[in-house]
Parts: structure tokens; C-alpha cells; sequence
């Protein structure tokens, strides 16, 4: 009975130091968590950053002064190439359109088996008619002997010199005759009357052609212009040697040089035409006349401040900077911009000084949004 008691009691003791060496064990190991605990707290409290972003300051640059304008691409010149004779048959074509041609090329020939039968015609009445004149001279001079002697009356006489008179006045008839036909002779080749670039052409071998009929257009000298429409309040801005860049459709760009300013303006549209000489279009196909072209003036050049065009940003129909504030937020702020160069563009809104813009991530961003900002990266080189 008493050993009964005795293991009890150490079983109970036992029991006892267990629970105390799992009390101290507990009490030991919650006490840290506690303290581990009120740090994600106090973390929680600070913000997290929305974005990285990366930043960058307006610079000052110089700019070009531009006045853009639309407009028609227009032949300098044309000149219709024609026949001069009536009823010749159109025997060969020598040029197509699109051919640059020379001052005095032959373009075509018509049959010449005509004229030459008109030349031969013209030149035997001229023999005649020299003829018939030396033998008019010849009597004349006889009867001027004889008026002396009174061998012959006056009329007589006076009908000798007349008919001397008349054979030379034939005889120069004749002349102009065979002089016509050679005129025609040569009208049989259709020459160039200008270096430039055939444009259209009507000529059809085998036709007959009255005098007057259109063969050929011709671009003289191969110049082109382009007629740009400027309004009357910006009329003033542009004066003659003014240079222009002319973008076409394709957006192929050339350039030119104002060679004059019209005279008036539209009623209708109030706009005026200025005409830009193209050089150099015979060996570029990116500008044709008839084309429709915008352009720009060239103006001058002044000084701007620009921002990277990345950190503009369209919201509502107006544009937006994203500047950064020094406890490292960012604030909207309506700009108005103007004139881009490459990926640079012109800001006419003042600007903060030492204002720090947001470059990269500005589209992403709020009014208000915390930011980290970290540096841009390094523009990568082109292999060798």
C-alpha cells in the first residue's frame, strides 16, 4: 500500500516538471513572435511604389521654324508639239511618253513623196518663169534702142517694159512657191522645240493630219513646281529663294525653292498659290506631276524647349507631363506642345525649374502615383 502512494506521487511529480518545462517552452517562444510581429506591420504602413521609372530634364535646343502648306505638283511648262502640214500621212514615231528628249530631236516624219512632187512642180514653173522673164528683158531692152529712132511707137515700148515687169514679178512668185514647198519639205520632221520629258503623246502612224493637230506634250526642260495653297495671314511669312520640303504620297521628300508668290488671293478660299521649283525630278520617281503633295517651309531657326516625346501624354484630349516631386511622387501637368524633331518635341508650357520629367512608365501613371526611379539604360551599339 505504501509503494502504491510512493509511485503516485512520483508520477504526479513527474507530470508537474512536464507541464512547468512546457510552460517555460511556450512562454520562451512567444515572446519573439510578438516583437517579429510589428514589423510587417510597420511595413504595411509605408506605400509601395506603383512604378520604376526612369526620368529625364527639358533641354534647350535650337529648332527649325516651319510653315506647313498643301498643294498640287504641276508641270513648269508644257508645250504642245504639232503638225504644220495639211494632208501628209504620219509615217514613223520616234519617241513615247515618258522619253527625255533634246532640242530639235525628231520626234516623228511624215511621208515626204507629196511634197516632193509639189518641190519638183514648184521648181520647173521657177525655170519657166525665168525663161519667160529673160525673154520679156531682152525685148524691153531692144525697144529702148529703137525709142530714139522712132521706130517703134511709145505704147509699143511701154508694152515691152511692162511685160519685163511682169515676167520678173512671176519669176518671184515662183520663187516663193519653191520656197513654200520647202518649208513643207522640212515639216515633215517633227523636231523637239525644247529639251524636256514627253508627257502624252496622240501621234498614230498611218494617220493623215490636218495642220494645227497635237502630236506630242512636252514638260519643257523637265521642270516641275509645286503649287502650295497659303492662307493670306501667313501669306507675309514666306518670300521668294524661301527653301521647302516637299513629301509626296509615298512619303518620298524632296526639295525646292519658292521662285515666285501670286499675285492675288482666291475669293473663295482666301488662299494664295506659291510656286516651289523641284530640281532634279528626271532622276527621282517619287515626285509625278499631278500629283497632290503637303510640304513645309523652312522659315529660320530658334531656340526651344524640348522633352524626350516618350513623356508626353494624351489624356482628354490634351497633353500631359508627369513631373517628379522630391518625396519621389509624380504631378500632372497640362502642357501645350509644338514643334518635333526626331523623338524630341517642343514644350511652350513653362516648366517648373530643375523640373525632373517622367520618361519611361509616364503612360502608366496617376497624379499622385509613387514612384521609384531608377537610371536609363544605355543605348545599345550597333555591331561592327
Amino acid at each position: 500500500m505504501t509503494r502504491m502512494k510512493r509511485s503516485t506521487l512520483l508520477i504526479i511529480a513527474a507530470v508537474l516538471v512536464l507541464l512547468l518545462a512546457a510552460a517555460a517552452f511556450l512562454f520562451s517562444r512567444g515572446k519573439p513572435p510578438e516583437q517579429g510581429a510589428a514589423k510587417p506591420k510597420e511595413a504595411a504602413a509605408q506605400p509601395r511604389p506603383a512604378l520604376t521609372v526612369t526620368v529625364a530634364r527639358p533641354e534647350t535646343s535650337e529648332l527649325t521654324i516651319t510653315l506647313a502648306a498643301n498643294g498640287n505638283v504641276a508641270a513648269w511648262q508644257e508645250a504642245s508639239v504639232g503638225s504644220e502640214s495639211t494632208g501628209l500621212r504620219l509615217a514613223e514615231v520616234r519617241v513615247n511618253v515618258g522619253d527625255v528628249v533634246k532640242k530639235g530631236q525628231v520626234l516623228a516624219t511624215f511621208s515626204p513623196e507629196t511634197v516632193q512632187a509639189d518641190m519638183a512642180q514648184a521648181r520647173a514653173s521657177l525655170a519657166e518663169a525665168k525663161a519667160t522673164a529673160a525673154d520679156a528683158a531682152g525685148n524691153a531692152a531692144r525697144a529702148r534702142t529703137l525709142q530714139a529712132t522712132g521706130a517703134l511707137s511709145q505704147q509699143q515700148i511701154n508694152q515691152y517694159q511692162t511685160a519685163e515687169q511682169t515676167a520678173k514679178a512671176r519669176v518671184e512668185a515662183a520663187e516663193a512657191v519653191l520656197a513654200a514647198q520647202q518649208v513643207r519639205g522640212r515639216n515633215t520632221q517633227v523636231l523637239a522645240p525644247d529639251d524636256g520629258v514627253i508627257s502624252s503623246r496622240t501621234a498614230t502612224v498611218g494617220s493623215v493630219l490636218s495642220a494645227g493637230t497635237e502630236l506630242f506634250r512636252l514638260i519643257r526642260q523637265g521642270r516641275l513646281e509645286w503649287r502650295a495653297e497659303v492662307t493670306s495671314a501667313e501669306l507675309a511669312r514666306v518670300a521668294v529663294g524661301t527653301p521647302a520640303v516637299i513629301t509626296s504620297a509615298s512619303g518620298a521628300q524632296v526639295s525646292g525653292k519658292v521662285r515666285s508668290i501670286a499675285p492675288t488671293v482666291d475669293p473663295q478660299t482666301r488662299n494664295a498659290l506659291v510656286y516651289v521649283d523641284i530640281p532634279g525630278v528626271q532622276q527621282t520617281s517619287a515626285v509625278k506631276a499631278g500629283m497632290f503633295a503637303r510640304g513645309e517651309f523652312q522659315l529660320g531657326r530658334s531656340g526651344a524647349l524640348t522633352v524626350p516625346l516618350a513623356a508626353v501624354v494624351p489624356r482628354d484630349g490634351f497633353n500631359h507631363l508627369l513631373v517628379l516631386q522630391p518625396d519621389s511622387r509624380v504631378a500632372q501637368l497640362k502642357v501645350e506642345t509644338g514643334r518635333r524633331v526626331g523623338d524630341r518635341i517642343e514644350i511652350m508650357t513653362k516648366l517648373p525649374e530643375d523640373a525632373r520629367i517622367v520618361v519611361q512608365g509616364a503612360g502608366f501613371l496617376n497624379d499622385g502615383d509613387l514612384v521609384r526611379v531608377v537610371d536609363a539604360l544605355p543605348a545599345k551599339r550597333s555591331a561592327p
